[in-house]
């Protein structure tokens, strides 16, 4: 049963003013906490490694002026959304099942969705599994899968991926992460240009803090590890638009363009030259005008024809 209800709790993170609703919805196992604000044509927005759903707080409120309902959920593990004690509960397969029971709660058949870093690999995930309920894709600096597996073949692309495997060991990153006021999971934003703020990433700390959120954040990456590839690669059927930050740290360039056969209905692969892995923030504005330019295409076409 997948069923959302308003809240009367208010995230501190949440300004006075802002116009953002707040909510849960109940799906399987997990219990989603969400935001959202405008009304329109759905657009779910997942976020990615360390963040939560303030991560599209650049986004939101321009998507909404162009006339659509916005909701940026907490994936389960993160901030205020349940946290399940596997590891084995993290993999990409559950956390899309998420996402498409949230969507049917919110009311909707389908969405069109966008996702960044892990927020992308459970996007591209929930398209190729559940393609009915993806009407549009948009990844932010996320490798497909296929692209993904293969990098990490290479010593380049390991380094690179390095923290996937320092997570691995059970308890010790936990206490590296909260060391010196969460000093390690901050560095994982270093790259952001303009800097994050003090006042924002007090708002991340609040976030990490929440009780089990730090082991179900790493709990992603021992999933990937531990269980391996065994996700079924199906050829994504939704119009797909990949925004890539050049500067990405984490992953290499050759890994934003996904194959033909994965992606045959591939808008195309915009790159943004002095945007680093958190693109959103980096060059927001830009973002923002590929994002509404792509998600209001089949009503513009809709408009055009009448």
């Amino acid at each position: 049963m997948t069923t959302a209800t308003p809240d009367t709790f208010t995230s501190p993170a949440i300004d006075a003013g802002s116009g953002l609703r707040e909510g849960y919805a109940r799906v399987g196992d997990a219990r989603l906490h969400y935001v959202e604000a405008g009304d329109g044509p759905l657009v779910v927005l997942l976020h990615g490694f360390p963040e939560f759903w303030y991560g599209w707080r650049r986004q939101i409120a321009p998507l909404v002026k162009a006339g659509f309902r916005v909701v940026a959920p907490d994936l389960r593990g993160y901030n205020l959304s349940s946290r399940p004690d596997r590891f084995t509960d993290y993999t990409a397969d559950k956390v899309a099942d998420d996402i498409r029971g949230l969507i049917r709660a919110l009311g909707a058949e389908s969405a069109m969705v966008v996702g960044h870093d892990w927020g992308g690999s459970v996007a591209w995930t929930l398209a190729m599994n559940h393609p009915e309920v993806v009407d549009r894709l948009v990844i932010l600096n996320a490798a497909h899968p296929r692209k993904l597996n293969e990098g990490l073949r290479h010593p380049r692309q390991l380094l690179r991926s390095w923290y996937f495997f320092f997570f691995q060991p059970p308890a010790l990153p936990e206490h590296h992460a909260r060391a010196r006021q969460w000093r390690f999971f901050k560095r994982f934003l270093r790259d952001a240009r303009p800097r994050y703020t003090a006042a924002e990433l007090d708002r991340y700390v609040e976030a990490w803090s929440q009780p089990g959120a730090v082991t179900g954040m790493i709990d992603y990456y021992r999933a990937a590890v531990r269980l391996g590839s065994k996700q079924a690669l199906r050829p994504i059927s939704a119009p797909t638009l990949v925004i890539w930050g050049q500067r990405d740290r984490y992953l290499g360039r050759k890994l934003a363009e996904p194959h033909p056969e994965d992606v045959p209905n591939l808008d195309r692969v915009e790159r943004l030259p002095n945007a680093s892995h958190w693109v959103h923030h980096d060059e927001a504005e830009r973002v923002n005008e590929l994002l509404v330019d792509f998600l209001a295409a089949p009503e513009r076409s809709q408009e055009s024809s009448s």
